[in-house]
């Protein structure tokens, strides 16, 4: 995720802020400008309203003077992205979704702020990416959606996963120590509702840039044989565990369960490794180990990682940043950053992935 800064006075802003804190001027995104604005209310606005469904003015120069109203959902506190006078109500993030948490049940409110926190940045990253991201409004039967389900009455378990374009996340996800004590459960390095977010939508793009791409026979020769057996491969997986070396060839354990878990699982780290590239270059990060003149273990992230051609700039950066950002959490007693080894395979796997993104870019 990038910086912004206020077009007032010229103060750093964060992504999901809603107010300068030196200035006090209101703040939207703008998605079709990529810019975090300040704003002023319009002339004619009704200084009654308050700021969620008052017609503003941004003050970024994409805006190009037009005026501006908050998607709707902002009114929950779970949006600060605009809408065109005039458009939707909702924002091109919030269009997307089908279902939302029961409002009524205490605490949901607050569990679909973060759902909606790591959806923002999900479609912030899309939209980078310059991927299609249709609702089911303008592709009924494709079209990408989600659901934020509740778990039965009976106590029967939401599940997250995806199915025909719909993306659904168990709201319990929500919650950082049941989130928790699933990632132990299931021995996983790694859980968070924005890791869910990218996994899932890997499923969505398969079906869209490989799938209906034209692209299955070259994503099998990196990937495997989609056409095995599914439920097959997942009763597999659990009853028996990944098989012996799989560190060689796979991002994760649960990447050997079948080619379609292994293909959404490296296109979430290639989602995560972009956006976190992203945010790297935002602060000037550069790495350069004192005790070592390995160039393996140097990087100045001067580049877009959203922009570059090629993945080789990306995987010469990722690396030695993941090492000095590991030790820095570990020298604050924390688990690594990003607690994963990326072996040749895997980076071509993600070199793949990469190169389906910006072909799609330039289709």
């Amino acid at each position: 995720m990038k910086l912004f800064a206020c077009q007032s006075c010229d103060q750093t802003l964060f992504f999901e802020n809603t107010m300068c804190e030196r200035c006090h001027h209101v703040l939207g995104y703008l998605a079709d400008c990529d810019d975090l604005s300040a704003l002023e209310p319009a002339e004619d606005a009704d200084a009654d309203q308050d700021t969620a469904t008052r017609l503003w003015r941004p003050l970024a120069a994409g805006a190009a003077g037009g005026l501006y109203r908050f998607c709707v959902n902002a009114e929950h506190g779970v949006c600060n992205w605009l809408v065109p006078d005039g458009g939707d109500a909702f924002c091109i993030a919030c269009r997307h979704n089908r279902v939302i948490p029961d409002l009524s049940i205490e605490g949901n409110g607050e569990r679909w702020r973060r759902l909606e926190t790591a959806k923002h940045r999900l479609i912030y990253t899309l939209l980078r990416l310059n991927l299609p991201v249709k609702t089911r409004q303008e592709d009924p039967q494709g079209g990408l959606a989600f659901d934020f389900l509740e778990d039965a009455p009976d106590g029967t378990h939401a599940m997250t996963g995806h199915q025909d374009g719909v993306v659904t996340i168990a709201v319990r996800e929500a919650d950082d120590a049941a989130r928790e004590t699933m990632r132990v459960e299931m021995g996983e390095h790694y859980r968070t509702l924005l890791g869910h977010f990218r996994h899932e939508v890997g499923h969505y793009y398969w079906n869209v840039l490989v799938r209906d791409g034209g692209r299955l026979e070259e994503c099998r020769a990196v990937f495997g044989d989609d056409t095995a057996d599914y439920q097959a491969a997942l009763r597999h997986h659990y009853d028996s565990g990944p098989p012996p070396g799989w560190q060689d060839l796979y991002v994760s354990e649960y990447a050997t369960t079948h080619p379609w878990e292994d293909f959404a699982e490296t296109w979430a780290h290639y989602l995560h490794i972009v956006a976190t590239l992203e945010t790297a270059r935002a602060y000037g990060l550069s790495v350069d180990v004192r005790v070592s003149h390995d160039p393996s273990l140097q990087t100045d992230i001067g580049f877009d990682p959203y922009e570059v051609d090629s993945f080789a700039p990306i995987a010469r950066a990722w690396l030695p940043l993941t090492y000095a950002v590991n030790s820095l959490n570990r020298s604050m007693g924390q688990g690594d950053f990003y607690p994963f080894v990326l072996p040749p395979a895997v980076l071509e796997k993600l070199a793949f992935i990469h190169a389906l993104v910006h072909g799609a870019r330039t289709a």
